[in-house]
């Protein structure tokens, strides 16, 4: 079974994402090219880097929920499934 990156992006106080990415991994590498500028924006300013990821999860890296950040402006959650 292929895993796969999951970006969710929600607003201040919701409990539904007003974005949902889904990545596979073995596309990841490619990935940023594809992204909304947006989404782009939310893991840049995060510090985030997909490109780098990649490689982690090159050889069956973690699982499940990986980081959540809140800030005032948006709640960005990556899994991995």
């Amino acid at each position: 079974m292929m895993q796969t990156l999951k970006l969710h992006i929600y607003k201040p106080g919701k409990t539904e994402a007003d974005t949902k990415i889904s990545i596979p991994l073995s596309v990841l590498h490619i990935s940023e090219k594809l992204l909304p500028k947006k989404v782009k924006e939310s893991l840049s300013s995060e510090g985030i880097d997909l490109t780098e990821l990649s490689g982690l999860f090159a050889k069956q890296g973690p699982k499940g929920k990986l980081i959540e950040i809140e800030s005032q402006t948006e709640r960005l959650v990556i899994i991995v499934e």
